[in-house]
């Protein structure tokens, strides 16, 4: 059976910091693929996406992404390939910033910009910020963007770089209902436009994971407890399991709710 070449992969990953934070994670990611990350408080979300990003040191086990493998690349070289848009890297923004300069901050991965654009940079940066839908926003400090706002920025920021992978940690957190599903929407439109990078996304909240993502890796407690097509893995069974208390799941469409107790049916249409 002939299998593609994977764009990252890990394989029995584990990072002991003051306690161990990732037990055993095994996880396989293909071209044409968008992932979501779904896992209760605690169980290894974002301390994956830090590894992954280089931020935290695995303990044992092999990460590749590419051709490349932790330890043996330079993976400062790699980090140039893979975003991250996370609430960590927003604290650190100037208040002062605009919306341009951190676009502009994207092409060399600094956290704000100070220099003096060249051409061709200006020039991508005039691109991104009407393909993040924020052209309005582009002499707006960062102090006054929104919080949807600012996680279209932040993405933008990212795509400066040419990315092959774009790791989204709780971009929802703070969004209001109607802000919370224009973003899903804007990220459906990202996903389909041209050289879109593979997106994953970190979340809680069964409700996000909308149409475009094909693919879940449930964790618990640092372990991956299940990986694959999102119609296998968001089952009650599972994500019983994983939240530590009966679940049911609702299904409108293509969309996905999570409902907390027991409750006869698993699917409503």
């Amino acid at each position: 059976m002939k299998t593609t070449k994977p764009i990252f992969e890990v394989e029995k990953l584990r990072v002991e910091r003051e306690a161990v934070v990732l037990r055993e994670v095994n996880w396989r990611v293909e071209q044409g693929q968008h992932w979501a990350i779904l896992g209760a408080n605690g169980s290894g979300k974002t301390s994956l996406l830090s590894a992954l990003t280089g931020y935290l040191m695995p303990s044992r086990g092999v990460i590749r992404i590419g051709s490349a493998s932790y330890g043996a690349a330079d993976w400062r070289e790699v980090r140039r390939t893979v975003g991250l848009v996370s609430s960590s890297l927003g604290q650190q923004i100037e208040p002062d910033q605009t919306a341009r300069d951190i676009l502009l901050s994207g092409c060399d991965a600094q956290i704000n910009f100070w220099g003096r654009a060249r051409g061709a940079e200006e020039r991508r940066m005039a691109r991104m910020v009407r393909r993040v839908r924020a052209g309005h926003l582009a002499q707006r400090p960062w102090l006054y963007l929104s919080q949807g706002e600012r996680q279209r920025v932040l993405i933008g920021r990212a795509l400066m770089a040419r990315l092959q992978l774009l790791f989204l940690d709780e971009p929802c957190a703070g969004l209001d209902p109607v802000a919370r599903e224009d973003f899903l929407r804007f990220l459906a439109v990202l996903a389909r436009g041209r050289h879109a990078p593979t997106l994953v996304l970190v979340t809680h909240h069964v409700e996000e994971i909308v149409p475009l993502f094909t693919h879940v890796l449930l964790l618990k407690r640092g372990r991956t407890l299940a990986a694959g097509p999102k119609a296998q893995v968001l089952v009650p069974a599972r994500l019983s399991a994983a939240f530590g208390a009966p679940v049911s799941i609702r299904r409108s469409g293509a969309r996905y709710r999570l409902v907390v107790g027991r409750h006869t049916g698993s699917f409503v249409r």
